[in-house]
Formats: structure tokens, sequence, C-alpha cells
């Protein structure tokens, strides 16, 4: 780098907060008399030509798609050309078109130092041009589509025609993200619904529940709210390969797969001083259980004011809503994905193997393996250059702490087109996804002798129901049919095949059992009906056991709760049904925060030897909250919110807290419900709040108590502006 501009750049430093809470010097009020106001920079002697430089902060932002995160400070997408106006103290003006340089710095400490001229005419470099218009210069200024994302600051420096420098004034900062309306960037996304979907919407629904009864809870995600674009490059700074070596790191930000890896890095916390702890236990003393979250900003803002300290806790959910609010903020396309039945294949296999007892109880030292009765991670959407062609599109990424990659707790991105045909050796972390949504489930049960024998074998209960908001308004999308083809048919087995799959099909048994129910209610008794059917010609007598566990959505068993044992004989070619009956004072005590129930029921042939075994978990729906909006929506006018919980349980609740937020709306309030809620109580409370944003905007409620957690309502608010 040239002696000059090293000189130039030495008093430019700005505010940026470290893990440590510190802040270094800045470039706002620093040490020399460099000013900026509302986009204007300012730092000329009397004497000096260049007076003042105005960053055009409004319509450049408004240009570059992100006057939504600010319309005061610069915020810039790489391969789009934005603009600056020097004022002047002389004219004419027309000899300094081609003695005018821009420098730019990206990275922390010395960083790396771009030196911008009108000479440079080749796309894939920063170019500039400088236009007279009476006591001005108007300055055009082009990144490159491949240019690193990051805080720049930047400085013009004039020089006389022998290439001395006469003047030299700092000309602000800003910010360089990803450019997804950009043709030359690889994500690149040519839809303008799924651009509005997938980087400019600030609220989406995220899915919960079972396959068969599958709930939508709103997030927000909350992208372009005040200080959340900091946070994101903050994160970025603290990661493992930023302390280690700044200057490469900040080299390597031009790539959306290696910006993208690190964020599922960061968001957890298990290996850096990433955001979030995770927690499965049902003990969240210390901190916020997972379910009363509603949204990413208050645990990106708690992380950022703590200097780094990890936020306790959040589950899958909350980590992928967190990375996904990250990477749209960064310019990568995110949709959020929730994928039913998923397997956790923790030794590579391509099986999950789950144990028993002969009483069905759950073997120790045997829950490695599991099936999660749903998991969530992020799809981002970027060309892999790093891979053969074919493999463009939609990446799986997965910031949940589950396996170590590459020696720390990420995942992905991996294509989600490699996931469908098989092709598990492409990069990252394919075997593991494949897995999650291919894997077979096969049951044993282990006799008092350690003798063990199979009851079950399911090739397609795993990776079911995949499943993402649409980008057509607030209803689900199937996406399955993107990870894998139809269950059975002959494109599915190639494709095992060439995973490495064995083929486990068995033959079909003459005996079968089917579980069904009602729909269950949180708080009610309902019905559980398990159908044995005999399938040969000839009478069989039977022992059925049928027991109710509540467990966690990640297939954590937790307490049996009900147990029913009969012995019948089923005719040939004929069924027979048993009904085990659910109380809530069976159940109510030992429910999670998930509010699942599992059914297992194990069937035996007498004289036989032989056993079967099927299982069903069961979602228990919550009513949700009813959220009314008093007022005229318009920025800065007061709103009132009218929040009404009805308690559906036959028991008091207490210590009841209300949870509020809404980008564009107001930040986390929360709310004390009154002490004591008996069983059909109903109870309403009031909070206000002012607008900040104008556009469709959702208020998003969450409803906790001792023994009732995880209850959520939301309304849409079409806020108008001032001047509207």
């Amino acid at each position: 780098m040239d002696c000059w501009i090293r000189q130039y750049l030495t008093p430019l430093t700005h505010t940026h907060r470290t893990c440590s809470g510190s802040e270094s010097n800045t470039g706002k009020t620093g040490a020399t008399d460099f000013k900026l106001r509302k986009g204007i920079a300012s730092m000329a002697s009397p004497d000096e030509l260049l007076e003042a430089v105005d960053l055009h902060c409004y319509s450049n932002n408004q240009a570059h798609h992100t006057d939504e995160v600010d319309t005061e400070r610069l915020v810039l997408r790489r391969g789009q050309p934005f603009t600056l106006t020097v004022k002047c103290r002389t004219q004419p003006l027309q000899h300094l078109t081609e003695q005018l340089t821009l420098v730019l710095h990206v990275g922390k400490g010395s960083g790396t130092g771009i030196k911008v001229s009108g000479s440079e005419a080749r796309s894939d470099k920063w170019r500039l041009s400088v236009q007279p218009a009476q006591s001005e210069l108007l300055v055009t200024v082009s990144s490159p589509a491949t240019a690193p994302i990051g805080l720049y600051r930047m400085g013009i420096v004039l020089q006389s025609q022998e290439g001395q420098v006469l003047q030299q004034i700092p000309a602000g900062q800003f910010y360089l993200l990803f450019n997804p309306w950009c043709k030359d960037d690889p994500v690149f996304l040519p839809d303008e619904e799924m651009l509005q979907e997938y980087i400019l919407n600030e609220t989406g629904l995220l899915y919960q529940g079972s396959w068969e009864n599958i709930h939508a809870v709103p997030w927000n995600f909350g992208q372009f709210e005040r200080d959340i674009v900091d946070v994101c490059f903050e994160i970025l700074d603290n990661s493992l390969s930023a302390l280690k070596d700044p200057a490469a790191d900040s080299l390597q930000r031009s790539d959306p797969v290696y910006v993208s890896r690190v964020v599922t890095a960061m968001i957890n916390a298990n290996d850096d001083k990433g955001v979030l702890l995770g927690r499965w236990s049902g003990d969240y003393s210390g901190g916020t259980s997972p379910p009363s979250w509603t949204g990413s900003v208050p645990v990106l803002r708690q992380w950022s004011r703590s200097g780094g300290e990890r936020v306790r806790y959040g589950q899958c959910w909350v980590f992928t809503g967190v990375a996904c609010t990250v990477l749209r903020c960064l310019g990568i396309p995110t949709r959020c994905i929730t994928n039913y039945s998923s397997a956790h294949d923790t030794d590579g296999n391509l099986q999950v193997d789950r144990y028993y007892s002969e009483t069905l109880e759950s073997l120790p030292g045997k829950r490695d393996d599991m099936i999660w009765n749903y998991h969530c991670w992020v799809e981002s959407w970027m060309a892999r250059r790093d891979l053969p062609a074919g493999f463009d599109g939609w990446q799986v990424l997965d910031p949940t702490p589950q396996e170590r990659s590459d020696g720390i707790y990420c995942c992905g991105p991996c294509p989600v087109k490699a996931i469908k045909e098989g092709n598990i050796d492409l990069k990252y972390d394919a075997p593991f996804i494949f897995a999650e949504v291919n894997a077979d489930l096969v049951c044993w049960i282990v006799d008092k002798k350690g003798s063990r024998s199979q009851t079950a074998l399911q090739c397609h209960q795993v990776g079911r129901s995949i499943s993402t908001k649409s980008v057509h308004g607030d209803k689900r999308e199937d996406v399955t049919q993107h990870y894998k083809y139809p269950e059975g048919s002959a494109m599915e087995r190639e494709v095992y095949a060439k995973a490495g799959l064995k083929n486990l099909n068995s033959m079909e048994k003459s005996l079968q059992i089917g579980i069904k129910h009602v729909q269950a209610v949180n708080g009610s008794d309902f019905d559980i009906y398990v159908e044995v059917s005999n399938k040969s010609f000839e009478d069989k007598d039977i022992g059925l056991t049928i027991v109710a566990k509540t467990v966690t959505y990640n297939g954590i068993q937790l307490q049996e709760c009900h147990r029913k044992t009969s012995a019948f004989s089923v005719k040939a070619s004929n069924a027979k049904k048993e009904v085990l009956r659910l109380k809530y004072e069976h159940y109510g005590q030992h429910l999670s925060e998930h509010h699942l129930i599992r059914i297992t029921a194990l069937l035996e042939q007498k004289g036989r030897g032989e056993v079967i075994l099927h299982e069903r978990n069961i979602s228990l729906s919550t009513p949700q909250l009813a959220v009314k909006i008093i007022g005229e929506p318009m920025v800065s006018r007061k709103l009132t919110a009218q929040i009404t919980f009805v308690n559906p349980l036959p028991i008091t609740l207490s210590e009841g807290v209300f949870t509020i937020e809404g980008a564009g709306l107001t930040d986390m309030q929360e709310i004390q419900s009154p002490k004591e809620i008996k069983p059909g109580q109903e109870v309403t409370v009031s909070v206000s709040f002012k607008p900040t944003k104008p556009g469709l905007r959702k208020l998003l409620v969450d409803f906790d108590t001792n023994k009732l957690r995880d209850v959520k309502g939301c309304a849409s608010v079409i806020v108008r502006g001032k001047n509207m």
C-alpha cells in the first residue's frame, strides 16, 4: 500500500463494539476535525479546495433496498453504484475530475486498503467517475459484485498532476452487503416476489407440532431494526476465524459460502463467543425458556449489550430464527425449514436404532440416535462455485449444535439438490442431513438376558411434511419433494443405493397395528384408538400393551403417564380396536413445554413369541391469544393492543407474563397478568406503543405461566406514514 494511503487511514477509526464491551475511537467525533452528521462529512481548512462530502444516505439506501435499515447511515449492496457529492470552494472544477482518488479501508485493525481512481474500467474492480457541477463534484462509485462485505471507511484524496497529495478528507463510512438483486453476485435471486419474502420480510412463520398436527408459530426476524446490522457484523468479527486472522477473514467475506458457514457456527455458543446456549432439559433457570422467545431482536441485542455473553436459552427453532435474521440482514436470501420426524444419526450408519425393555422402558445409554418430532434449520440461496455444476440454489444451513463439522458445531451449506440425489460426498455435512430426512427407524426389544429382537422397521417415517412459509402470504408450503423422491418409488430406491443406505424393507407381517386419536387439546380428556388387524386366514390370540409417555420435541422420553394391558382374540381377516382414555390428571403435571405425548403399542402373538411395536407422537393443541389493536395505525401515533387469554386447563394458573414485540412497532415489552387465573377465567391486559415504520407490520405476543407455556397470538397492522 502507498505510504500516503497509510498516512491517511491512520485517524479513520470507527466505533465498533467488541465482546469486551469496549469501544474504539470513532470517526464521528475523533481526534481530527472530521464530522459526520446525517451523511455530511467535512474536514477542511479555509484555504483548501475540498470542503465537505454528502453521502446521500436516503437516496442511495433507497436505491440499494436498505432504507429500512437506516436513512441516516450509508448501507449499500455490492455490485451496484452509489453517488457522493463533494462540495468545493473554487470554480471551474473540470481539472479536478482526473485528480480525485477514493481510498477505502475494510476490516479491523490495519485491514485492507483499496485505492479507487477513474482510470479503472474493469467490472471486477472498484471504479470511480467524477463529474463537475457548479461548485460541486458528483462522484459515482461502483463496487464489484465480489467485494467483501463489511464496514468500509472512506476518504477522498486530491492530487496534483505530478502525483503530489494536495488535500485529503475523510468521507464517512458505509456497510457493504451481499446483493441478491445483482446478477453477478453469487446470491442473485431473479424473482422479485421471493426477494420480498426472503430478504425484505421482517416477520414470518416457524412450524412446530407434529406432521399430523402442524402448528404455525409467528416469529419476528427484525433484520432491519435499529442497530441489528451492527450486531450482525459484530457476530462475524467475533468468530474464531476473525479472531485468529482478521485480515484473511475480512477478504473471505466476499464468499457467501464462507460467511453462511461462519454464521451457523456463531449462532450457537458451543465453541466460541457465539450467541445462544442451547438447553433441552426443561430447567431454564438463569435464562429465558426457548418457547418464550417471539423473535430474534431481543436475543441479538442481549448478546451484544452483554459484551458477547451467550444468551440463555435456545432450541432449534430459536437458533433457526436468529440465523435467518442475520443472513437476511447480510443480504443472503434465507427461509426457515421444519422437517417432521427428523432423524439424528450420530454414528453415520443412516439408521436410527431405538431399544426397549420387555416392559417398554427406554434402555439407558441408548438415546444417542433419536427421532426428533420436528427439527428446524434454514435454507439460503446461493451459487456453489466451489462444487461441480448443478448444485446452485437452496443450501441447507443448520445452526443448532448437534454434531461437529471440521471440529466445530456448525452444519452446511449443503445443496438441497445433493440431498435429493444422494450425493452425500459433497460438502458440507451431506451424510448427516441426508439421514435427517431419509434414515430408517428400527425398534428393538431387549430381554432380561440381553438378547435383542427387531420389533419394528419404519422405512418411510423419517422426513415428513418438510415445511416453510409460502411467499404467497401466511400459509404453509410443503417442500418435501425438494429433498426426496416419493416414498417407495424407483428413484427413491436408486438414491438410497447411491447413498449407501441398506435396503431394510421387511416382509409384510400378518398382524399389524395402527394408532389413531381425536383432536387433542391441552387440558382436555381424549381417547387413543389402537387397531390390531389380522391379515391371515386364521384366528390369533394376542396380548397388547399400550403406554403413554410425555416426551420433548427432540425425542427424549420424560414420564410414563398411563398404561393399559389387555388380551384378546382377533378373528381371521378382521380387526379389533382397543381404547386408551387419557385424562388431564394423567398427563398434565408431566407435560414438557412442547406439549407432546408418545403412544407406544406392543403386540405379542401368544405361543409364537413374535412381537410388533408401533409408535405415534401426539401434539396437544393450545388455544391462541386474542389480540385486538385499538387506534389509528400511523407512524409515531400511540396505539393500544388489547390481549385476551382464557385458561383452558382445569387448574389455577399463576406467575403469568405476556411478552410482546413487533418489527417497526415496538421493542420487546413484558406485562404481568393477575396473580391467579382460575379454570375457564378470561384475562385481558392492555399495552401501548408507537409504530416507528410504515407498512404491513405484525405484533407478536407470547404468554407463559407456571403450568402453561408457549401460548401465542399475533395481529397484523397496516401503518401509514406521517405524510400519507
